[in-house]
């Protein structure tokens, strides 16, 4: 099916998301997708073409228990007229292999996958899922040249609802009830912001002993997975499912997504994980949020540890 019969004009134009790695991230997020009906077209696309294909047609299958969403497997031209752009693709994680051990290993990836999404498409989002996110995407806003605010990183999103599961499992209170935040990398470093977390407005009352569990069982969670069952998926499907609503629907919801920051809290010229404004546009509008002192030297910390790992690529911009 050619792209001009897939496409409609300006006034009834489909929505189109188009995921680019269909390994366990990308397949499980365009599942996700399509189960919620969030668009009216999915592509899936992959290095392996086949393996994208047996995605497509495994799905179409599932079609009669669903809404009508048009799915199939296509190439880059596919990126033309798409909303959302989804780049999942790369090499896994190894056990005992940090994020940022990834960077090299992906870099080379993206170089190629940006510069076909370009031939094909200027006016979308991307939405960066691969790791090390945070500098993924500074290197995908790199390369492509478009505007920050459409380019955007999964960040710390996952990290944030991981801790807000592990302090309402603590408190014995639903995590949608819980209102708490990681920022920085979505990574090692990461920031628990405990001087903010809270539910109805109340203070956590949790000890250090308790604080100290959360968060290293919240930094620690992808290591724990991946060495359960090799790789993470699921929660992070739902998550890029959380962020591609908010822009589709034109929400303005705050996500703590992956962005470039400019003097936030004395850091600028990096992608990081922060609160921020999602909309039809991308991200709108960046939070700054009150910090203690300390949470302010653990986030300058995060920042220059990104900041080191741009600069181990900086030949490649």
């Amino acid at each position: 099916m050619s792209i001009s019969e897939k496409v409609s004009n300006e006034s009834g134009k489909k929505t189109r998301i188009v995921v680019i790695g269909t390994g366990a991230v990308g397949s499980t997020t365009a599942y996700t997708l399509l189960l919620r009906e969030r668009m009216s077209e999915l592509v899936l696309i992959d290095y392996n073409q086949a393996k994208a294909k047996g995605d497509a047609l495994d799905m179409n299958h599932g079609l009669p228990f669903t809404g009508k969403v048009d799915v199939w497997a296509g190439d880059y031209s596919d990126c033309a007229g798409a909303d959302i752009i989804i780049i999942s693709a790369g090499v896994a994680q190894k056990q005992g292999e940090t994020r940022l051990d990834l960077l090299k290993r992906n870099v080379d990836i993206f170089n190629h996958i940006v510069e076909e999404v370009m031939k094909y498409n200027d006016t979308g989002i991307l939405l960066v899922a691969t790791n090390p996110v945070d500098i993924m995407s500074y290197f995908t806003w790199k390369k492509s040249g478009w505007p920050s605010n459409r380019i955007i990183g999964s960040g710390t999103l996952l990290d944030s609802a991981r801790f807000r599961y592990l302090i309402g499992e603590k408190l014995d209170v639903d995590p949608r009830s819980i209102h708490a935040s990681i920022i920085g990398e979505h990574g090692d470093s990461e920031v628990p912001l405990w001087s903010l977390a809270n539910f109805a407005g109340l203070p956590l009352e949790l000890n250090e002993d308790d604080k100290k569990e959360i968060f290293e069982n919240t930094r620690d969670a992808a290591y724990q997975i991946i060495e359960a069952k090799g790789s993470t998926y699921y929660a992070i499907a739902l998550a890029l499912d959380r962020i591609c609503t908010a822009i589709l629907r034109d929400e303005g919801a705050v996500l703590n997504v992956s962005t470039l920051i400019s003097s936030y809290h004395n850091m600028s010229d990096i992608y990081l994980g922060v609160p921020c404004i999602v909309d039809r546009t991308g991200v709108r509008e960046i939070i700054t949020l009150p910090l203690t002192e300390e949470e302010e030297k653990q986030l300058q910390k995060s920042g220059n540890k990104i900041r080191e790992m741009i600069e181990s690529i900086s030949e490649r911009l």
